[in-house]
């Protein structure tokens, strides 16, 4: 018998309730204050819009110096029937442990039968294999010069797809950006097109989870890569994950039809130092037309 969306989300709450008794300290658990009623009130009334997704925060404390670990959860509505989408970070990891800590979280929670709640899962392993890294970048630290600090790099990817047209689909792309704090856009319709900014590893899970399980006719056809002296944010081109949506051309009444305005998305570009990227995006140059 197929789980419905109301049984999932009936789940998702008792998760949230347990959760909730094991860190019942201020700050350790983050959460909406009103990501729960509006849940409550779909559950009540099954014939409404979709709440939001889940989305909390878990503070942990690891090891014997109670080093900082957030666990940030996204849960689709299907969770957990679907896999949730976890991120784990600390101010103590080098990016690269941290990336090596996240790939170990998710073929973890891939390994575990669907269907079962996981996240308190993902937070014991978390606690349990988060310190190994730990030592292994205090170990570096202490070996490296104490001179040479490692600049922060900022990472642009822009994507290309043939459409972006699907509302679950734009859905995970903003929240997703929004989860790994990444900034850019993502225009919608015939041709679809995305930015994605911030650090290198926040901008792969990115991709990753966009792309996954299969969507067709998407590639990434260009990487910047921008060395910081201070903040990556002192670099970024976008303030925020923004949603394009300029004039569309032809017949609105066919999908397949629905083409952007290219000279919009051109302007934009240029107002965002970006001009160049319209070629590489298109195979040709553009031009805005004389108003």
């Amino acid at each position: 018998m197929a789980v419905t969306v109301k049984e999932c989300l009936e789940l998702q709450l008792l998760e949230v309730e347990m959760l909730l008794s094991m860190f019942p300290k201020r700050g350790e658990f983050s959460l909406d204050a009103e990501a729960v009623p509006r849940i409550q009130r779909y559950l009540r009334d099954a014939d409404g819009a979709l709440p939001p997704q889940l989305e909390y925060r878990i503070a942990l404390d690891v090891g014997e110096g109670k080093v900082k670990v957030e666990l940030q959860v996204l849960l689709p509505h299907m969770y957990p029937q679907v896999a949730p989408q976890l991120f784990a970070r600390s101010d103590a990891l080098h990016r690269q442990q941290q990336l090596q800590l996240n790939t170990g979280l998710a073929s973890h929670i891939s390994s575990l039968d669907p269907g079962d709640l996981c996240v308190c899962e993902a937070v014991q392993w978390v606690k349990d294999n988060t310190l190994p890294f730990l030592e292994s970048c205090k170990a570096s630290s202490e070996c490296a010069p104490k001179e040479v600090r490692a600049k922060e790099m900022l990472h642009r990817m822009w994507i290309y797809s043939h459409h972006i047209y699907r509302q679950e689909l734009r859905k995970k792309i903003f929240d997703c950006a929004k989860m790994l704090n990444l900034t850019g856009f993502c225009l919608t319709g015939k041709p679809g097109v995305i930015c994605v900014e911030g650090l290198r590893e926040n901008c792969e899970e990115f991709w990753r989870v966009i792309r996954y399980p299969n969507w067709k006719h998407i590639s990434c056809k260009h990487v910047e890569n921008i060395e910081a002296e201070g903040s990556i944010d002192n670099l970024r081109l976008f303030h925020s994950f923004e949603d394009l949506q300029f004039q569309a051309h032809g017949d609105y009444g066919l999908r397949n039809d629905y083409h952007m305005d290219l000279g919009q998305f051109l302007e934009f570009l240029k107002q965002h130092q970006s001009g160049h990227i319209f070629q590489i995006l298109f195979g040709v140059e553009g031009k805005l037309s004389d108003n």
